[in-house]
């Protein structure tokens, strides 16, 4: 296919996306960023926090130089914090190894934490009009499509053939390299999408539909063929509300678990629904014991008089569901803790803090009923 860089940049021109902010622009460190927020994230939502993010982070030196809580902070509720902490990572990487400045290569922009072969490719592509190949999602169901590439994407010669396919269908020339990069983008997210591909209706007509494969064989939805999922399993987890006044008691994660580097509610061992279920009324020392470390306990089992049940939350991930059964309960004072990851944290500083999304709505609800602003 000799003219596939030729047509689908003709394509673009009349159908595809612009006034996008990221694009146009030829700094690497915000093609990067861009890229990295577009990951596993919907372009209306990229579109509202890509301009604070970047407002607050004018420059990979800002970046670097950032507390990790800040930018978890400014990360909240986009999800799959691992980019996050990837980001943080690299910007430091950056400074340190290349003085600041982005590497051209893609090899050695693939080096970098948290960059894959296709976010390398983009960034060379965007910034510095290198001839390198994205191969992200969009991209392997359009090619998988053009040529009926058979087998699951997931395999490794499958893989190997689409990569090769997407390094052989670049434009010759590099200037162009940008609007064919953002054209397969565009075309993948708004003409050959997964399930309402343009060519199963009438109203518009693709520019490949006479040499599409899968187009000519009728096979346009099974390819690319795709892994049977299993069902999401589910969870049930206590989680510890404590109060004093306008403080509330926040626990940062582990920086390798789910939400990892967050600040969130003390929160107990997730166990499978399939488990059987503890007594409805479990005890405040219970509470306590399952949600916290030792030498946490025995202050505040002396402090706290009670714990209330709260509402039940169910948050929905990627590939699990979570049921959170909150635990109220007003201490007479905030205790010291030893532990570095416990803190009590003011309604209205929860800005400052990276939480996730539930527990963000959670303790936004609190801070409006006392008339805070937690965006303070």
């Amino acid at each position: 296919m000799n003219n596939f860089a030729k047509k689908l940049i003709a394509w673009h021109a009349v159908s595809g996306r612009s006034g996008l902010p990221w694009q146009g622009n030829r700094d690497p460190y915000a093609v990067w960023v861009s890229e990295i927020m577009l990951q596993q994230t919907q372009v209306a939502t990229v579109l509202e926090r890509y301009p604070r993010f970047m407002n607050r982070f004018r420059t990979v030196k800002k970046l670097a130089t950032a507390d990790i809580d800040e930018v978890l902070a400014e990360w909240a509720g986009l999800g799959y914090y691992s980019r996050a902490r990837n980001l943080h990572a690299c910007a430091k990487q950056v400074m340190q190894e290349f003085s600041g400045k982005f590497p051209s290569d893609p090899i050695l922009l693939e080096q970098l934490k948290g960059i894959g072969r296709s976010t390398a490719g983009a960034i060379a592509a965007f910034a510095f009009h290198k001839r390198a190949p994205i191969l992200d999602a969009n991209v392997k169901r359009i090619l998988a499509r053009l040529f009926a590439v058979e087998g699951v994407i997931q395999d490794k010669s499958v893989n190997d053939r689409l990569w090769q396919l997407a390094n052989d269908l670049l434009p010759s020339q590099p200037e162009n390299m940008p609007v064919y990069t953002q054209a397969l983008m565009d075309f993948g997210a708004t003409w050959c999408t997964a399930r309402k591909p343009v060519c199963m209706g009438a109203e518009k007509k693709c520019p490949f539909a006479k040499e599409c494969q899968a187009n000519l064989s009728d096979q346009v939805l099974a390819l690319p063929k795709k892994v049977t999922k299993a069902k999401s399993p589910e969870f049930d987890c206590d989680m510890l509300l404590l109060r004093v006044d306008n403080f509330v008691l926040l626990q940062k994660r582990p920086s390798k678990a789910i939400w990892g580097g967050l600040w969130s509610l003390p929160e107990s061992v997730w166990v499978p629904k399939t488990e059987k279920a503890r007594k409805s009324s479990p005890t405040l020392k219970e509470v306590l014991t399952i949600t916290l470390t030792e030498e946490s306990i025995a202050g505040l089992a002396k402090s706290i008089k009670e714990l209330k049940r709260g509402n039940q939350i169910k948050h929905i991930f990627t590939h699990r569901r979570l049921w959170m059964q909150i635990w109220e309960g007003n201490p007479l004072k905030t205790l010291e803790f030893v532990s570095p990851n416990l803190k009590w944290v003011q309604l209205s500083q929860l800005g400052g803090y990276g939480l996730p999304q539930p527990i963000k709505i959670l303790l936004q609800g609190l801070s409006l009923a006392r008339g805070d602003d937690p965006k303070n």
